[in-house]
């Protein structure tokens, strides 16, 4: 039933469920929740601008594995800081409501522990996580595998049900907290809340239709439905803007337009020439307010395009709404906590405050069966007509609007691009002074034989600093057992000759099946310390063979006498001279492995490559080729 659910959700939505930890006295204590937290986050949600839909809770009775909850599913479009906003609250619930233990997953399933997939431990997997990952007391949890599972290493063990979870978590909540660098990852990414909320938004002046300036007052979350009907338009949606029977251009002032930085960047960032029989006409691109008339052109669009799809509704339907004893109870409630920060009633900041509050209300608060959620056209002419429009004002306050938002954020250049991924890798590389003057190569070689020594799976190979410590293991003896069967027992008498001396002769069957049967009884008598003396023996007549050929002669061997550090590239005098020496000289690995890289990192020539790829994510930097970029400058001048 979960993995059903799971599946049935959006690709832009995220769900969230509260449930009662204890189980005792679960539904009325979900009823008592859900009054006390729409009162708590409404100083914060009332001024917030969603992309799409809100954060909104409804009580769900139980049905089948699932106990009764509150909850809901918003969707959050293009904006995921939405999505992450909203995990910022569900965590501030159950920290303010301790009984409480949330759930909160998307179409991927578990985000949440995606976002500290380096730190997961091993027995966790998308098969079993399903019901194991919870907010309770304002912290994360994860509830592990029973004693039984983990034993038999069972990876593939069922998830529990939500009831089974909730009952081991209010008992062993304390063993249950996921470990710090989890948590660490998650809470990293939603950090600076509630303060960041306002670093969202974006003030832009735009020359707009009194009408919508109007509506903007009364509403200020409109401008997301609108932006999103310009963004979405069809051809369909553009023939209500031939006319405009709504918003008419003749009427027009300047105004400040808050918009979420998403929503501005939709916005700014299309190309659009209105229909000559609009109305709208566009200055030069050279004026000093060509952005505000095509700002404030695009968003009339998006406000008629709304207007065109609605059907005609009553000026009551907005009274209906905010009446009753709920609206009541609600309105008592934000006194309580201060909501109106001591404004006299009737005032212009109180008033303010109070157009705020009723629309967090009917966005957030009221109940399916009591209104129907409203279109945003039927909404927006329901406030045209129970809304005053005064022109002169308007034109008054124009004349001493504030300065708009710089929109320099839009640009990102190469070099912020690669720091804005740094940090989301929790990666802070020195310098570039720094990084010449402090740099070992033997970092380089370090790290690339802790890679190859890791074990590498149908999974993907694991870095060195993977959270998995354990040794591997080499047994020597079942090796050269292993590859003696392979190679034969007289390996070391093997060469190219006796090879094609064996096709010329083409043994028959028969013949094979005695020489391998009278192979594996002298293996069974050859001791395991012959058995690597013969590999050895084997090793090096290829050694001495190769040494004479080009490739040999491109490996750095080490100097006599010297340490691998100090290696450096062997001299040879010609094919004879090296057939002379009776001693090979060692080939400093270290040295070569080094020098590879760097030539394949050079050749990158500062784009991305296996090398960089390769050492980035063991967490090594190599500087820039300062050789190269100097004789690149000195061939330019």
């Amino acid at each position: 039933m979960e993995g059903l659910g799971r599946a049935a959700l959006a690709e832009d939505a995220v769900r969230y469920r509260l449930f009662a930890a204890t189980g005792a006295g679960g539904e009325a204590l979900l009823r008592r929740c859900a009054e006390a937290i729409v009162v708590r986050l409404a100083p914060l949600l009332s001024a917030y601008i969603w992309q799409r839909q809100p954060f909104r809770l409804r009580c769900v009775p139980a049905r089948g594995d699932t106990p009764a909850h509150i909850g809901g599913t918003t969707l959050f479009g293009d904006n995921v800081e939405d999505e992450w906003f909203i995990v910022y609250l569900v965590r501030e619930i159950t920290r303010e409501f301790p009984g409480l233990a949330a759930r909160i997953d998307d179409n991927d399933g578990e985000f949440l522990l995606i976002e500290a997939a380096d730190f997961l431990p091993k027995w966790l997997n998308p098969e079993n996580s399903d019901n194991r990952v919870f907010f309770y007391k304002g912290e994360l949890h994860i509830i592990p595998l029973s004693e039984t599972d983990e034993q038999e290493c069972d990876l593939s063990a069922a998830s529990p049900t939500i009831s089974q979870a909730l009952t081991l978590l209010s008992s062993h909540s304390e063993e249950f907290l996921a470990a710090e660098p989890i948590r660490a990852a998650v809470y990293k990414r939603i950090s600076g809340y509630p303060e960041k909320i306002q670093a969202s938004f974006h003030r832009a002046h735009c020359y707009l239709p009194a009408g919508i300036v109007a509506v903007l007052r009364q509403r200020p979350s409109l401008v997301a439905p609108a932006v999103q009907a310009f963004y979405l338009r069809d051809p369909v949606d553009l023939r209500a803007c031939r006319s405009f029977q709504t918003f008419p251009p003749d009427e027009r002032v300047m105004t400040v337009v808050t918009f979420t930085k998403c929503l501005y960047a939709q916005l700014v960032q299309q190309k659009f020439v209105p229909d000559r029989r609009s109305g709208y006409t566009l200055p030069l691109p050279s004026h000093p307010q060509y952005k505000a008339y095509e700002l404030g052109m695009k968003l009339a669009h998006g406000f008629e395009i709304l207007c065109s799809k609605c059907s005609k509704v009553s000026p009551d339907s907005k009274k209906n709404v905010l009446s009753g004893p709920l609206w009541e109870r609600f309105l008592n409630s934000l006194k309580e906590k201060h909501y109106f920060k001591g404004e006299m009633e009737g005032s212009a900041k109180y008033l303010e405050l109070l157009h705020k509050a009723e629309d967090y209300f009917r966005q957030s608060v009221t109940k399916p069966e009591s209104s129907v959620e409203a279109n945003p056209g039927d909404e927006i002419l329901t406030l045209l007509q129970t809304t005053t429009i005064d022109l002169k004002e308007f034109e008054r306050e124009a004349a001493c609007l504030p300065p708009e938002d710089d929109d320099s954020w839009l640009e990102i250049t190469p070099d912020d691009l690669d720091q804005m991924l740094k940090e989301a890798r929790n990666e802070s590389p020195p310098s570039a002074n720094e990084e010449e003057q402090k740099y070992d190569l033997e970092a380089v070689a370090e790290s690339m034989k802790a890679f190859v020594s890791k074990v590498s799976t149908h999974e993907g190979a694991e870095m060195p600093w993977s959270s998995d410590e354990s040794h591997v293991t080499f047994d020597v003896d079942s090796f050269t057992k292993a590859l003696d069967r392979i190679l034969g027992a007289d390996s070391e008498e093997l060469d190219s000759d006796d090879l094609d001396e064996e096709q010329e002769f083409d043994f028959s069957d028969e013949d094979d099946e005695g020489l391998d049967a009278e192979n594996q009884r002298e293996d069974e008598n050859v001791s395991p310390n012959e058995l690597i003396g013969s590999l050895k023996s084997y090793m090096n007549e290829m050694d001495r063979e190769l040494a004479q050929t080009n490739v040999g002669k491109s490996f750095t061997t080490q100097k006599k006498g010297a340490s691998s550090v100090n290696a450096a590239t062997s001299q040879s005098g010609g094919p004879d001279s090296g057939a002379e020496e009776t001693e090979l000289t060692p080939v400093d690995v270290d040295m070569n492995l080094v020098a590879n890289l760097l030539e394949s990192y050079s050749a990158q020539s500062g784009l991305a490559g296996p090398t960089s790829n390769i050492l980035q994510s063991m967490g090594v930097y190599l500087p820039e080729n300062a050789d190269r970029t100097g004789s690149n400058k000195g061939a330019t001048e």
